[in-house]
């Protein structure tokens, strides 16, 4: 357990150490690094799954699923860092021998990286921000979150044997245990840290991304602060759809006792029969779902007092409910509605209530949806359950809704992302402090880079990856052509 201002400085600074170790390794060193960990964690047996599903209250089966993801993370960002593809080579030579200009991508320095509580393996000490922090050729310092201490340092060991099993430093790769929000602070605050990553609520993570502002060397800090996710359904759609989509919406609301961050908190659609008829779908739908047990008690109390204080709002009306569950940490899902004007009147009503907590939202025409739409905060999703037809008569919410999050869907559900490439996982604030960049997919590496140039260099004293010759064979911008040569 760390505990004081020293200690912190001790753990800071072998990381510093670290971090002068990984700028030494070329893309190919990392790549084979980040594999050898990912083995090291699908190795692991049975005891990471038990010992999580004990702290998580987590299923098993999704455990045994993120662990996979989890490990496929690693070795996915891996190859990714291989390719060269985030080192973006770049060497303009001029003819005549007077300058040459070579540039390339290399690690921020050490990062701060604050574990999930809802996703144990895949946003917490092995997690995403973890391997691609690392991937950039930066040095890691985990603070473990205080939920699930003994699965994340099952994890930290793991990582700890990879590192070892390829020869680097431990230093690259540090682990703090405390549940105190001080230390955090001030890990956020010493003058080696260089980035931080956080995925959380927004008040957590909105007093890091002030406190990383207010140093005298301001720092990014990325944080993921949730999102209402929501959910047009337009008239077309609902001819034929209400049935699978009321289904299709409880099912997404409800996963994981709506501890996702892309859990879809908010539907809206027009007033009329069709959206009534989906109402009773959804009601009918809500009422067979059992109560299930949340993380931990603080997010259990959390969800119960914002689901009570919507509830008791003026204008706010209790559609209907799941099967209710007296036990502590449980949690009953519930449906409430409300009218735009309502919405419109009282913008708290579209903040996030994490857990299986949906407000359903009529709206009088569609100039009132256009309006509401216009409202809305940044989100890391917005989807449409829409037609082709739908789309086209209401073309100017699309064109409103890019400006208004990351990842923008067209029928379907928010909740499961797909680790890819062209994954947007990020938004417009508030959902994230930076709606530049993705903490889900390779592309998160871009977070912790930043670009050095080069001049008039000696070809031996560069890095391989601007050397003549092209050494690590990766794609290179030569003089404005794309080559490996």
């Amino acid at each position: 357990m760390i505990a004081s201002e020293n200690e912190i400085d001790v753990v800071v600074k072998r990381a510093e150490a670290g971090f002068q170790f990984l700028q030494q390794c070329n893309v190919i060193e990392r790549a084979k690094l980040m594999h050898t960990i990912a083995d090291e964690i699908e190795a692991m047996g049975t005891v990471l799954i038990e010992t999580a599903h004990l702290e998580t209250a987590l299923p098993v089966g999704r455990l045994e699923g993120e662990k996979a993801r989890t490990v496929n993370q690693w070795r996915m960002y891996g190859d990714a860092v291989r390719t060269g593809l985030y080192t973006e080579a770049r060497i303009d030579q001029n003819l005549g021998g007077q300058i040459d200009l070579r540039k390339y991508n290399g690690g921020i320095g050490p990062v701060l990286v604050f574990g999930a509580s809802n996703f144990p393996f895949a946003f917490s000490t092995a997690g995403g921000d973890t391997a691609s922090a690392l991937g950039a050729g930066c040095s890691v310092i985990v603070k473990a979150h205080p939920a699930h201490v003994r699965t994340s340092q099952l994890m930290a060991d793991a990582i700890h044997r990879g590192i070892s099993s390829y020869g680097a430093p431990a230093d690259i790769f540090s682990h703090v245990l405390s549940d105190s929000l001080e230390i955090g602070q001030q890990l956020v605050k010493h003058p080696l840290v260089k980035a931080v990553a956080f995925t959380g609520s927004f008040a957590g993570g909105k007093a890091l991304f002030d406190l990383g502002q207010s140093r005298p060397d301001p720092i990014p800090v990325f944080a993921e602060m949730g999102s209402i996710n929501p959910v047009f359904v337009l008239p077309d759609y609902l001819k034929n759809n209400v049935e699978t989509f009321a289904k299709q919406y409880i099912g997404s609301l409800t996963l994981g006792q709506g501890q996702f961050c892309t859990n879809p908190g908010v539907l809206i659609g027009l007033s009329g029969e069709r959206f009534d008829t989906l109402k009773a779908h959804l009601r009918a739908e809500i009422q067979t779902i059992s109560a299930g047990k949340m993380l931990h008690q603080g997010i259990a109390d959390h969800y119960i007092r914002l689901k009570n204080e919507r509830v008791e709002c003026d204008g706010v009306r209790i559609l209907a409910q799941g099967k209710a569950n007296t036990e502590e940490v449980f949690a009953q899902a519930i449906l409430v509605e409300a009218d735009a004007a309502r919405v419109l009147s009282k913008p708290e009503l579209l903040e996030e209530v994490f857990g299986p907590f949906g407000l359903v939202i009529s709206c009088a025409d569609r100039h009132e949806m256009k309006v509401l739409m216009n409202s809305l905060a940044g989100q890391i999703s917005l989807t449409f359950a829409a037609s082709e037809d739908d789309m086209r008569e209401y073309q100017e919410l699309f064109t409103i809704a890019k400006n208004k999050c990351g990842r923008l869907l067209f029928q379907g559900m928010p909740t499961g992302v797909e680790v890819k490439y062209a994954m947007q996982h990020g938004g417009p604030f508030p959902a994230t402090t930076d709606p530049r960049f993705t903490s889900v997919g390779p592309d998160a590496i871009k977070r912790f880079i930043r670009p050095i140039s080069f001049q008039n260099w000696p070809d031996e004293f560069l890095p391989k990856e601007l050397q003549d010759g092209n050494p690590l064979q990766i794609e290179r911008l030569v003089n404005q052509h794309w080559t490996k040569d």
